[in-house]
């Protein structure tokens, strides 16, 4: 009925215009019509259901199924969110919210891990990037949509859940028990490095990112002052978050410009985004750590600063998820929400990294390993946004690239005796921007 009514307010509309609008009507009309038809085959579809499935359905499960099925269709990230899942969402992007502290997908019916959030029980258990979940407490998810398995994973502080986990390179599954908490997420976390370096974790982007990344760079100016020679930004298993905030976190080290640019179904229709003059932090240098599990927001900050020439990107090939999401509540909310994907994005130099990821300035392996790495990217989701602007041209040269690639060394991997408990990206990102500063390197802020 709710579209009906609209169909009604328009014709009304057109027909107030007066006659000149007769070809717009009939195209009108027909559109309506088709559309009609389609309500109607499910319609039957749904009736038939119901009257002769092997056993009794429910009518608001099977249209709510049917949604999120048109919905997942088009790519990975569009969904229907139900009124509960859509408070989740709210109360997520606050930045405190209940369970794991894990961020999911999923790939050809099986639950994903993009990344588990620094600090919650997800990471304290072992849950890694790139592990399935397979089952939870003892019974298969394979098959269920996302929102079914994050519901069952839910649950109250203090109540124990057990997923069973395959990982590559395991011939058997993983039963990890974890303990539900509610997940504060500090967004935000800072620390000097050596005696003059600030270090600075970026775990994800909620609404609180911009406002702690500011105390952050007032905590390293009141304990080095003037010694603070160098930033160090770590965006590694950042799973992304808000816009508006990737765009704050940007404008925090640049001094004006541009940072990222969006363009939805129109190509004419390009919305760009801009740095306020003034660095929070001069012209000091800086290094930023990506990986696999740097996605989104994070990829916006990272091909930012990485094509204004403000900093020097360090460890591997991030995500490629270069999609936007708008949240659209239904009937205010009542009726949950539809979080469609609506833009894509582009870096300041105009690149596309849908599908392709941000590739770093220096390569360097978190661990060693004689085998490669399987990267875990947006391209091996299902119906994952093709990278548009990727012709037949640039395929071709990618092709010959990496032929030619063949026989260059691979990524900096740490030594085989290097110690476990050691984080080699990040004591190579301090090497690297030590000698940045004792070199007087000062990369320059493409105005």
């Amino acid at each position: 009925m709710r579209y009906l009514s609209l169909v009604l307010v328009a014709v009304a509309g057109l027909l107030a215009g007066g006659v000149g609008l007769t070809f717009t009507m009939a195209s009108a009309e027909s559109g309506n019509r088709a559309t009609f038809q389609e309500l109607g085959l499910m319609g039957d579809i749904l009736n038939r259901v119901k009257a002769d499935y092997v056993s009794e359905t429910e009518g608001p499960e099977l249209v709510e199924a049917a949604i999120q099925g048109m919905l997942h269709s088009l790519d990975p990230h569009s969904s229907y969110l139900p009124p509960e899942g859509f408070r989740d969402m709210q109360v997520q992007s606050s930045g405190e919210y209940g369970g794991l502290g894990i961020e999911v997908t999923t790939e050809r019916g099986v639950v994903k891990v993009v990344s588990p959030i620094d600090d919650t029980p997800a990471m304290r258990a072992g849950v890694k990037p790139g592990d399935y979940i397979t089952g939870i407490n003892g019974k298969s998810i394979i098959g269920e949509s996302l929102d079914e398995s994050i519901d069952k994973m839910r649950g109250p502080a203090g109540a124990p859940i057990t997923l069973s986990i395959a990982r590559k390179g395991l011939d058997e599954p993983l039963e990890i028990e974890i303990i539900r908490a509610v997940i504060t997420v500090r967004s935000v976390t800072w620390r000097v490095e050596g005696d003059s370096l600030g270090y600075i974790r970026v775990a994800t982007f909620n609404e609180n990112t911009d406002d702690l990344l500011g105390k952050a760079f007032d905590g390293l100016t009141e304990e080095l002052g003037d010694n603070l020679s160098g930033i160090i930004l770590d965006l590694r298993n950042d799973p992304g978050g808000l816009l508006d905030q990737a765009i704050a976190v940007s404008d925090a080290f640049l001094d004006g410009g541009e940072v990222v640019s969006t363009r939805g179904r129109d190509p004419e229709d390009i919305e760009r985004h801009n740095a306020r003059r003034g660095s929070r932090i001069g012209n000091l240098p800086v290094v930023v750590l990506i990986n696999g599990g740097s996605a989104s927001a994070s990829e916006i900050v990272a091909g930012a600063l990485q094509d204004r020439k403000r900093a020097t990107l360090v460890g591997t090939t991030s995500f490629g998820k270069g999609s936007v999401q708008t949240v659209i509540p239904l009937n205010g909310g009542r009726n949950g929400a539809l979080r469609l994907t609506t833009a894509r994005y582009y870096t300041p130099a105009g690149r596309s990294i849908q599908a392709t990821g941000i590739e770093p300035d220096i390569e360097i392996a978190a661990e060693r390993s004689e085998e490669p790495v399987e990267r875990i990217s947006e391209a091996d989701l299902p119906n994952a946004l093709k990278n548009e602007l990727e012709n037949f041209e640039k395929e071709e040269a990618l092709k010959e690239d990496a032929e030619a690639e063949k026989d260059v060394a691979s990524a900096e991997m740490p030594p085989e005796d290097y110690p476990k408990d050691k984080d080699f990206q990040l004591e190579r990102a301090k090497e690297i921007l030590g000698q940045m500063v004792l070199s007087g390197e000062i990369l320059a802020n493409a105005g």
